[in-house]
């Protein structure tokens, strides 16, 4: 089966920043195919989030090339660019000021959607992300709770339909009850509206369980990248074992407190 084509292709990507040591990506290459969704993780200042900055033009590579659906974006205006990429971030940033639904339609109303058109969008949303709308359509970002702004966050994000949402440590400041739900929503989401999911986390198993590949990046360089299944029996890097061991441990762990007896 032909594989399906790249919806985002880092091409010998390099980034530096003036007075740094070294370079924060060092010569990057990785497509992310069509619908696919790609967990990129590695520990803190290793160039996950500048990775992801780079595919919306927040910054722009110092070598190397980056192409958004086979436009480099260097060629394509930011503005423009934005609009048509959806971005999810840790602490969902919310316009205090503005309700739920005007919170949603944000992009919308920059493209020019009329009235109608907008107000279905976000009736269609708030449903979608498993929020109720006479309770959360009007409220303000500061009368919800983390969990349900965050699906706020993920509703802004797919409201103008984009076929590309970015995540930055989207479910990082959730409880782990929360965070496994909405984990498990988003993925659903994903796959209903055939998304292309880039998410950058430090969280191997939220990697693992909501990814369809990882790629695993340490000190500005790609050092693994594979199916989860591949990358938990990976023998080919000291750093991506060490990064498996805990959950492997913690399965291991599960395991044998499901399988103990308990007394009499």
């Amino acid at each position: 089966m032909t594989p399906a084509p790249a919806a985002i292709s880092f091409q010998n990507v390099s980034k530096s920043y003036d007075g740094a040591a070294a370079p924060v990506l060092d010569r990057v290459s990785l497509d992310v195919r069509e619908r696919e969704f790609l967990a990129v993780v590695g520990p803190s200042g290793s160039g996950k989030t500048t990775l992801l900055r780079l595919v919306n033009r927040l910054i722009d590579p110092t070598e190397g090339a980056v192409q958004v659906e086979g436009q480099d974006v260097r060629a394509i205006d930011a503005v423009t660019l934005r609009r048509r990429i959806g971005y999810v971030f840790q602490g969902v940033g919310l316009f205090p000021h503005m309700t739920v639904a005007e919170n949603i339609a944000i992009t919308p109303r920059l493209l020019g959607w009329d009235d109608a058109r907008m107000a279905a969008r976000v009736d269609e949303l708030i449903a979608l992300v498993r929020l109720d709308r006479a309770r959360h359509r009007n409220r303000l970002p500061s009368q919800l709770s983390g969990g349900e702004g965050q699906r706020v966050g993920v509703a802004r994000a797919i409201a103008a339909k984009p076929r590309i949402v970015l995540m930055d440590e989207p479910f990082g400041a959730l409880d782990p009850l929360t965070r496994d739900a909405l984990g498990e929503d988003y993925r659903r989401l994903h796959n209903e509206l055939g998304l292309t999911t880039v998410m950058i986390t430090h969280d191997m198993m939220e990697a693992l369980l909501l990814a369809d590949r990882i790629a695993v990046i340490r000190d500005g360089r790609i050092v693994a990248e594979g199916v989860p299944h591949t990358l938990m029996n990976s023998e080919q890097d000291d750093y991506v074992r060490e990064l498996m061991a805990t959950p492997r441990r913690h399965a291991e762990r599960l395991r044998a407190l499901a399988d103990r007896r308990g007394p009499g």
